[in-house]
């Protein structure tokens, strides 16, 4: 079909229905995802927005010769609804009564001995194998390598294949090199010939390299086959210098087209093992693997390694958290002069200016990259959205007598960042400030813990909460998330959260993790305060190791929103030393009215 007939989504629906009915399918997938779940989605694999005319991030559309539908959740339900009107897809709000899961509806209206097709690309391992789980008393046939959107999208953005950079080892800590002795080390010890690696983080961190080809994440599109004896990256030619193609090629790395990684894979030889983490690899490159060889289905050896930062690395990501410090006080001290200045009561500043600020404060930094995450910049009963992102639309001014909570990060050739303040505006009441102070008082006892090694997250959740338990209170999500190096601000394989959800990994030294508890009350305001903190090692006695935490954020609390009574004398101890912290490492670098009140803002607080 011409590219002038498929200017509106029933026309190209009809496109994808014929080559469906060419192929024999008699329903497609369409998911959100890139070829490696990553976080943010580039233009060039937005299939579901193109053939939907739905353009949120999380959503699932199905496509029969009868009928279409779009899976997402609450957050999109009024967007999705304005967007799919006219479409013929009938919006599938998740978590409703009466809405079927996808596998579910698929079973359904899929005929006995159907077809389903997919990109596999960009499918999950896990997410094929539910489907083929609960599909199986059908015997559906699966075809997992049809890309038919990337057929019928003529004027589709180019693949991202930005410039590809090396780390350098003063920033990295670990050549790559070493990198590879110690992956293959651990490839003999699971009785691997072959790894493959298809996670961009991993990638990143294990050849020193970064990119920029996933938003806000300093990645690169590629794949890794390693052996005994070769290392192969599988990337964009156009994307990597000669110069830097020489320094792999004298570290044994060679390059291959992107793409090749699929063919390669189909001629392993017979019997060899695979090394490959099934959660972090699509379902086509199992597929291309084939059964050929005999997989082994283990977390990537890079991922525990990088999660531990080497001394280079935690040195640096201290100056890292000074930087942003800096950037992030200034915004606060803003915030106040504002506030001073009447603007915040004349409704003057948005959600949007107190946004574009911050990131002007962090442009001034040293080492500054990039926002590691698309930020949180909430007002009043935004707040109490938890993943809310303000847009032209959503925008709105500064409240007074309420909270702006700020949760935002930083990329620094130092290391990546994720901090939330949340800024007193106006007069609080009694309870506002009883709601900042249990907040506080679960940041600061998680901070303090003393815990044997082994420990892992799920094991201190519980810390974080109990100050609001006590109040009848509660949050509902993690407490917090690895952080990696430069790479993804949110990155595993530890984590804080009531439940082991794959965040059950032992705190070791080095870990860097987000210690953020919460309250929200919906249509009022949300409360969040988030510090990282590195896993350091304590006193060691006849009972084993003992680890505790330290804090490498730096920006002072909401002061006006304390109430020390509530707090114990170890919180106020606690609080105390990090202010005295905040202003000694942050005031070199303040004008001398921002230190007068930085010095005002961090005194000690006294019952």
């Amino acid at each position: 079909m011409a590219k002038q007939e498929l200017n509106s989504v029933p026309q190209r629906l009809d496109a994808l229905r014929a080559r469906m009915r060419e192929e024999g399918v008699d329903a497609y997938l369409v998911l959100t995802d890139d070829f490696h779940a990553s976080e943010y989605v580039d233009d060039y694999f937005k299939c579901r927005g193109w053939i939907s005319g739905f353009h949120g991030s999380a959503g699932t559309l199905v496509v029969t010769a009868e009928e279409a539908g779009l899976w997402t959740d609450g957050r999109y339900f009024l967007a999705a609804a304005e967007q799919l009107k006219g479409s013929g897809i009938a919006l599938q709000k998740m978590g409703e009564p009466g809405v079927p899961a996808i596998p579910d509806y698929l079973k359904q209206v899929l005929p006995e001995g159907g077809c389903l097709g997919y990109d596999g690309r960009t499918v999950s391992d896990a997410y094929a194998r539910n489907l083929k789980k609960v599909l199986g008393d059908k015997a559906v046939r699966f075809v997992e390598t049809l890309d038919l959107i990337g057929e019928l999208w003529e004027d589709r953005p180019a693949f991202p294949a930005h410039p590809i950079w090396e780390l350098d080892e003063v920033y990295a800590g670990k050549s790559r090199a070493d990198k590879l002795k110690e992956l293959r080390a651990a490839m003999a010890e699971s009785g691997a010939d072959f790894h493959l690696l298809a996670s961009l983080d991993d990638l990143a961190w294990l050849y020193n390299l970064r990119g920029s080809d996933v938003a806000y994440s300093p990645v690169f599109m590629a794949y890794s086959l390693i052996s005994a004896t070769e290392a192969v990256l599988y990337a964009a030619p156009e994307a990597i210098s000669q110069e830097l193609l020489s320094r792999l090629n004298a570290d044994g790395v060679s390059l291959r087209p992107y793409l090749q990684v699929y063919e390669d894979l189909k001629t392993l030889p017979a019997d060899s093992k695979l090394l490959l983490s099934r959660a972090k690899t699509n379902v086509a490159l199992i597929v291309a693997a084939g059964e050929r060889v005999r997989l082994i289905d283990k977390v990537n050896p890079t991922t525990p390694a990088k999660a531990v930062k080497n001394p280079v690395e935690m040195q640096n990501v201290r100056l890292a958290h000074v930087q942003d410090g800096v950037a992030v006080t200034k915004l606060i001290y803003w915030v106040r002069e504002q506030e001073r200045a009447g603007t915040l009561a004349r409704g003057e500043v948005t959600e949007l200016d107190v946004s574009d600020t911050l990131l002007g404060f962090r442009k001034e930094r040293t080492h500054f990259l990039d926002q590691s995450f698309s930020p949180i910049v909430a007002a009043g009963e935004h707040g109490a959205i938890v993943h809310y992102g303000a847009d032209e639309e959503s925008n709105i001014p500064v409240k007074m007598d309420s909270f702006l909570l700020v949760d935002t990060g930083g990329q620094y050739y130092e290391g990546t960042t994720d901090i939330t303040r949340t800024i007193a505006v106006g007069n609080l009441s009694e309870e506002q400030k009883r709601h900042y102070t249990a907040v506080l008082r679960g940041h600061l006892d998680l901070a303090a813990a003393t815990y044997k090694q082994g420990c892992t997250g799920v094991n201190l959740d519980v810390l974080a909460r109990m100050p609001l338990w006590e109040l009848g209170l509660d949050y509902n999500h993690g407490t917090g998330h690895g952080v990696g190096y430069l790479l993804n601000v949110h990155e595993g394989p530890q984590g804080f959260r009531l439940k082991d959800v794959g965040n059950g990994a032992a705190l070791q030294e080095g870990m860097l993790t987000s210690n953020e508890p919460g309250l929200y009350l919906a249509g009022d305001y949300g409360i969040r305060i988030e510090n990282l903190m590195l896993c350091v090692k304590g006193k060691q006695t006849d009972y084993g190791q003992f680890m505790g935490f330290e804090m490498v954020t730096m920006a002072p609390y909401e002061r006006r929103a304390i109430l020390p009574e509530m707090l114990t004398e170890r919180e106020i101890e606690q609080l105390n030393a990090y202010h005295a912290t905040v202003y000694e490492r942050l005031s070199p670098y303040m004008s001398e009215q921002e230190k007068l009140w930085l010095r005002e803002e961090t005194a000690p607080i006294v019952k």
